[in-house]
């Protein structure tokens, strides 16, 4: 299952944020929240995120770059399991990292769920849209074999 749509929840006044409706089964055996490349929060099933771990440990350590992306992706990590009511505990330090308070942003990533400041997000997408709308399929896949 993949995430997928863009939702506006709010955080409530203890960090927690109740997570939408349709990601919640997929979440419900456990997560990862840790920090994100672009200033947002990634939400990893738990699964997923241990996958994505055995990737950077697979670019091993003596590569600076192997290094530095396996401290940013564990450094803030926090594991988890949404309670009853669908809810999510995030961390002062997470929120701080993403600029977090009330609003949020929360969108489906494919494999993982982001979590995004609002005017962020807004930001993100200006810029996304031009480059996504410019895109042909040779620059995806490569040019033809």
């Amino acid at each position: 299952m993949y995430f997928m749509g863009t939702h506006t929840p709010k955080l409530d006044d203890k960090g927690r944020l109740i997570l939408p409706a349709k990601f919640r089964e997929r979440l419900a055996e456990g997560l990862v929240v840790t920090q994100g490349q672009e200033k947002c929060l990634d939400v990893w099933p738990a699964d997923v995120f241990m996958a994505e771990a055995a990737r950077a440990e697979s670019r091993g350590m003596t590569s600076r770059m192997g290094r530095d992306y396996a401290r940013m992706l564990f450094a803030r990590a926090e594991q988890g399991t949404p309670d009853k009511q669908g809810r999510i505990g995030l961390s002062q330090p997470l929120r701080d990292y993403a600029s977090l308070e009330r609003d949020v942003v929360v969108v489906g990533a494919m494999d993982r769920v982001e979590i995004w400041e609002p005017s962020r997000w807004r930001e993100y997408c200006a810029s996304a849209e031009e480059k996504f709308a410019a895109l042909d399929e040779e620059r995806l896949t490569g040019p033809p074999a």
